[in-house]
């Protein structure tokens, strides 16, 4: 990892969006490791991926990294767009959904009273 003294907006070159809607809770998972492309990669990048082999949040890699979320997020979110790491959905991807809707209620009215 670099120093402290490398600003946060240093990290993701002044970038704050990112191209995927992340929350703190959103599961990251390397689905398959590849050394080559993880040597290419800058160490806060590098460590990022190396931990996520393990599904972990965002959350988590915030704490484990020492990071702040918003670089995590734009890390996170730049290595999806190598395909480097798959973001899980959370309930965010499924809030209009009627299908999963319809599921949740059928599960509800089968639980005992």
């Amino acid at each position: 990892m670099r120093s402290k003294r490398v600003r946060p907006y240093a990290l993701t070159g002044g970038r704050t969006r990112t191209r995927h809607h992340l929350l703190v809770e959103t599961l990251i998972s390397v689905p398959e490791f590849d050394p080559v492309l993880a040597e290419s990669l800058m160490p806060e990048s590098r460590a990022l991926y190396s931990r996520a082999c393990q599904r972990m949040s965002i959350a988590e890699l915030s704490a484990n990294l020492d990071l702040p979320l918003g670089v995590i997020r734009v890390l996170v979110s730049d290595l999806a767009g190598q395909n480097a790491v798959f973001i899980h959905p959370t309930a965010y991807a499924y809030q209009n959904n009627p299908q999963v809707l319809e599921r949740i209620l059928d599960g509800l009215k089968q639980l005992p009273v």
